[in-house]
């Protein structure tokens, strides 16, 4: 397993549009990922779940991947929420 914390940058905090991007992204992989916030872990496969987390500006949160291409999973993760100007 192989995980990573953010620090979420983007004045909107993970809203609509990012989510969906980053529900794509994710899907792509056969690994189990989940993102965490406030305790609370959800997997990052599900539009509804990321959007029921509400992760506003500031917000910490982590994105853990568990499964053969987790690696490349987490690393895609972390590029496009640099590229979507989520995370710094």
């Amino acid at each position: 397993m192989v995980e990573k914390q953010f620090k979420v940058i983007a004045e909107t905090g993970i809203h609509a549009r990012p989510a969906t991007v980053l529900v794509q992204t994710a899907s792509k992989f056969e690994a189990d990922i989940q993102l965490e916030y406030k305790g609370k872990k959800v997997n990052l496969k599900s539009i509804m779940g990321v959007m029921s987390l509400g992760i506003g500006q500031g917000a910490e949160i982590t994105i853990s991947a568990e499964g053969g291409d987790e690696a490349n999973a987490l690393q895609s993760l972390e590029e496009l929420m640099k590229k979507e100007g989520l995370t710094a």
